[in-house]
């Protein structure tokens, strides 16, 4: 079977109610497309019949593949996986809750064809709770936007279309999908942005809430270290290390004199512990943070390791 043009990345998880529909649509808004396509959906430990669903699809669909995990790693696990076994040469990403509409894929599609490394879906008129959902997620666009200059409406919006060579060699950890734009604009990728359709949602509940704004945060500064200090890590710790042994010098420098020239007793005085604190901190800085930051390069990346463990894939090669 020849290779497909396009590869859909579908995450799933306990959305067993929404399967059948999400590809009934799916065949609707790409079957009459002419192009070859294939869908991968990423079954990310569903405790429901969701595999069971997805395999009987893939029995009769063979442009259809189940990838199924061991247990559940997460929804950046599960892009990362579909991206590392997509074979087209647009990849696109769509939640697998129906609040994503297939039918905007072929406009994301030709936005790349265009000329654009990533097309991004905007939920102008999201149909989510505003206080729980829509608050949080616009609060945490315009934070990264901010922090990391690449500015998007609607970081949250899992509906978007990449060249594949563009997103197949970005290596993805924790909650880092949301930041896919913001890493791939390091590498110097195009990135623009349409209006999709957003539909409410009909089955299941929402994985995400207020809850989401600090682990957001907390991969905004890992991918900022990232962006900025990549080849250099070292720069970061070194100058938080080198200000704070700096100034305990300065305090310990100062205490020194007053015990040399003046002959003032230095032993009981606060500034002594603090000036050795901020020397004992500055090493650690320099030290700990740099051997954190490079060993957790060396673990993903001289090793290959992915953040997943695949149990088994379902697919039809002839």
């Amino acid at each position: 079977m020849s290779s497909p043009s396009l590869s859909i990345v579908v995450p799933i998880h306990n959305e067993s109610a929404s399967i059948a529909e999400l590809f009934v649509e799916l065949e609707a808004s790409l079957g009459a497309w002419g192009r070859r396509y294939e869908v991968l959906a990423i079954d990310d430990g569903s405790t429901d019949d969701s595999f069971d669903r997805l395999v009987a699809i893939q029995a009769a669909d063979a442009r259809v593949r189940v990838v199924r995990f061991r247990r559940n790693f997460g929804q950046t696990a599960a892009f990362a996986a579909g991206f590392a076994l997509a074979r087209g040469q647009v990849v696109v990403t769509c939640d697998g809750d129906l609040q994503n509409d297939p039918h905007d894929i072929p406009a994301l599609v030709a936005m790349v064809e265009q000329g654009a490394d990533i097309a991004c879906g905007w939920r102008q008129d999201r149909k989510d709770r505003f206080f729980s959902r829509r608050v949080p997620s616009m609060m945490a666009s315009w934070i990264i936007s901010h922090v990391t200059g690449v500015r998007l409406h609607d970081y949250g919006c899992s509906l978007k279309a990449f060249r594949a060579d563009v997103v197949k060699p970005l290596r993805l950890y924790g909650g880092m999908h949301r930041l896919l734009p913001a890493i791939a604009s390091e590498r110097g990728a195009t990135i623009v942005e349409r209006i999709v359709n957003h539909r409410r949602r009909r089955f299941g509940r929402s994985k995400y809430g207020l809850g989401r704004i600090v682990p957001v945060v907390l991969d905004l500064l890992t991918v900022k270290c990232f962006l900025n200090h990549a080849a250099r890590p070292i720069r970061v710790f070194g100058s938080l290390g080198l200000a704070s042994g700096a100034i305990g010098l300065g305090v310990l420098g100062w205490l020194a004199w007053l015990a040399a020239v003046d002959g003032q007793g230095v032993g009981d005085r606060a500034a002594l512990l603090v000036g050795v604190l901020l020397v004992l901190a500055g090493v650690q800085l320099v030290a700990v943070g740099m051997l954190a930051e490079m060993q957790a390069r060396t673990y993903y990346e001289s090793q290959d390791k992915p953040t997943y463990v695949i149990r088994e894939i379902r697919e039809n090669l002839s």
